[in-house]
């Protein structure tokens, strides 16, 4: 997650409380989303942001996790193409292990 969108995220945290903050990721490898979703749950683990040392805790999603709540069509014309190349069992469980170990609102 780049420095600019760390700092959105805590702007957006300190504004509306992080029990009524979630983040939905959209990243291409477990590898890439994982870090995004620690970087939002226990903080930034390159200690080079905004988030560096900040533990926020909120709740992370990946898009692909929220299937069965984003509009079928909506869905289908946006995301469904790369659900068919993409590792969505290993991208899931990294976002799922982040959150399911930091997040304090998102189990």
């Amino acid at each position: 997650m780049d420095l600019e969108n760390q700092r959105r995220v805590k702007e957006i945290t300190e504004k509306y409380g992080a029990e009524n903050v979630a983040v939905v990721l959209g990243g291409a490898e477990a590898e890439a989303a994982g870090l995004a979703a620690e970087t939002v749950t226990a903080g930034d683990p390159t200690y080079a942001g905004p988030l560096a040392g900040v533990s926020l805790g909120l709740a992370v999603y990946h898009i692909f996790e929220l299937k069965d709540v984003v509009d079928a069509d909506v869905y289908d014309e946006q995301i469904s193409m790369m659900e068919m190349v993409l590792d969505v069992d290993a991208i899931n469980a990294e976002v799922g292990t982040m959150r399911e170990n930091h997040s304090k609102f998102g189990k």
